[in-house]
């Protein structure tokens, strides 16, 4: 239970208790009414069976307070809805942004081997139950599990007969919704499951959308969407089809207590035992206990889903950071020491070791798959290695705070994304607090901006998701003026020009020539003509380092890169002719 409420509270469980007063408070109100009626029941009765006059002052007062409590128990709901609307939508924007900030924090192995769609389900999906666990479920589950423990001390107080038969079937009712516990688990384990494949599908099928209509692959693709929203509904079904009967089952046997006490209680009345008033009391008293007991057994169910959902967002809040609180040194050379790395069990990696000095330009090549873009995401800490050591002017990275190494690094790369805002606001992400002048002399010297103050709205035009309002191009040199405002001390290029027309291409060389000034820089590069003025040239194949030298030096071996060099003018005189 302690594990439940910690994940339902993101390890806040103070945050339920004010939610649960206040629905404590609001049961006390319900029950009042009842005590009221008796009370008027109760004059009325004394009256008739001594032969006095009836006492119309005290059943008028009794009268009025039951109206005034009618406006009371209205302030009391009131006050419920709003304190624990207010904490669960506080703990629920708390806990997405928490999480957000959390997965920031992880390495990307981590989402390698996650499905997106099962991360977007969870800060969406999952934290609405959260959101209903805490404004709901969790406060009307406390308050019908305690009241009745008042309500059954009140009742043993009048009349212990009818008290017992009022919660004999109780004890029934919760075992069956504890031996059934273990397969609602794992009824709602299989529903989230169907829920997150669904999730998935209609997010590839909606990304893919291009391909599906240029390859029509309509009938194949969609088909594989219809059986995951299928396998959605079997699960749906099967969850009410199984589940509910249970919970009916029980409440039926709560229920039924009711019975045993309207038994118990005509046979004391009838017997001179038991006083028709608090027989009625009884019966009022007996509705007010079922009603909230019942509501408990269907939340209870319902917890049974919702700890899934609490359980999977705190599993993500578990996952270690990379480790590391040093601070990066500011600058200086970047060493590889018999650095072997892997995906998961693909080895990448092996064994690589070369050095980029502080303020030269080291080029990476090799052909695709030999682990160029792999060694930029190491030094840029997104992974660990798994054995040897990346050293920043003689500090070993995993000493370093990832934090602090990013902040000394800019990366630009082939595939480019702009967040769905303005233009000014994508280039500021380089630096926080950057004013607009800063922003537009760093568009200026990334070649952007001319494109942008002819766009209509000029820096503030926003655009779409991922950059989708701008070409390629234009993308590229926002990377770039947002990389040139950030002015870290090392730069990343991976392939920031490979699929660019001449003309973007000639722009972008410009803005990379004003980014690169007077940095350390590690270039990534399918094309060898753009890097051969680079101070070093690292050669790979097959995740190993074959060749280190400059553009001359690598020539004069005639090895793998001269095999490349000799490829690339060859294609270059190839144009395609009519057959």
């Amino acid at each position: 239970m302690k594990r439940f409420v910690d994940n339902i509270t993101g390890g806040n469980p103070r945050a339920l208790l004010a939610p649960c007063l206040v629905s404590l408070c609001t049961g006390f109100c319900q029950i009042v009414p009842s005590l009221l009626v008796f009370a008027v029941f109760d004059t009325m009765y004394l009256a008739y069976a001594r032969g006095e006059a009836m006492n119309m002052a005290k059943l008028w007062g009794i009268c009025g307070l039951l109206v005034a409590w009618i406006a009371v128990e209205y302030a009391a709901r009131a006050r419920a809805h709003e304190k624990t609307a207010m904490v669960a939508y506080d703990l629920s924007a708390v806990g997405r942004v928490a999480l957000a900030e959390h997965l920031r924090t992880l390495p990307l192995g981590f989402f390698g081997s996650r499905d997106p769609a099962a991360l977007t389900t969870m800060l969406l999906g999952d934290y609405n139950n959260v959101e209903t666990t805490v404004s709901f479920y969790v406060p009307q589950l406390v308050s019908a599990v305690i009241l009745p423990i008042i309500v059954f001390f009140i009742m043993l107080l009048f009349s212990p007969q009818m008290a017992l038969a009022m919660f004999l079937p109780l004890p029934v009712c919760f075992a069956i919704m504890w031996l059934s516990s273990g397969l609602q688990k794992k009824i709602s384990g299989r529903h989230v499951k169907a829920r997150e494949d669904s999730a998935g599908r209609l997010q590839e099928y909606l990304l893919g959308m291009r391909d599906i209509k240029s390859h029509n692959l309509g009938g194949e693709r969609f088909e594989a969407l219809r059986e995951a929203f299928a396998r959605l509904k079997r699960e749906s079904l099967r969850m009410e089809i199984i589940v509910v009967p249970i919970v009916l089952i029980a409440i039926a046997a709560l229920r039924s207590g009711l019975t045993l006490m309207l038994l118990v209680g005509t046979f004391l009345l009838v017997g001179g035992e038991l006083s028709l008033p608090i027989f009625l009391l009884f019966l009022l008293l007996g509705m007010r206990v079922v009603e909230p007991l019942s509501v408990a057994l269907v939340h209870y169910a319902e917890l049974r889903y919702t700890a899934l959902s609490a359980e999977r967002i705190m599993a993500i809040r578990r996952e270690r950071p990379l480790p590391g609180t040093g601070e990066a040194p500011r600058g200086g050379d970047i060493r590889f020491d018999r650095v072997s790395f892997a995906y998961q069990d693909t080895d990448v990696l092996h064994d690589v070791s070369f050095l980029a000095p502080a303020g030269s330009v080291t080029a990476l090549v090799g052909p695709s798959g030999s682990g160029k873009s792999t060694v930029t995401r190491l030094i840029a800490r997104f992974w660990e290695v798994r054995q040897g050591a990346i050293f920043f002017d003689g500090h070993d990275i995993k000493t370093c705070d990832p934090e602090s190494i990013l902040s000394r690094i800019s990366m630009v790369f082939q595939d480019v994304y702009l967040f769905k805002d303005t233009i000014r606001n994508n280039i500021a992400v380089g630096r926080q607090g950057a004013t607009d002048q800063d922003v537009e002399e760093a568009a200026r010297k990334a070649c952007c901006h001319d494109f942008i103050v002819a766009l209509p709205q000029g820096y503030d035009t926003p655009v779409g998701e991922g950059g989708c309002t701008l070409s390629g191009g234009e993308k590229q040199r926002i990377s770039i003026a947002r990389a040139l405002l950030k002015d870290a001390p090392v730069i990343l290029l991976d392939e920031a020009t490979a699929s660019l027309d001449p003309e973007n291409e000639i722009s972008v060389q410009q803005g990379i020539n004003a980014l690169v000034a007077n940095k350390t820089v590690l270039i990534i590069a399918h094309r060898l003509r753009t890097v051969r003025k680079a101070d070093w040239i690292v050669v790979l194949d097959s995740g190993r380092v074959v060749e280190q030298g400059t553009h001359d030096g690598l020539l004069a071996e005639g090895g793998l890169y001269r095999h490349l060099w000799t490829l690339q003018q060859q294609a270059a005189g190839w144009s395609m002719r009519a057959a």
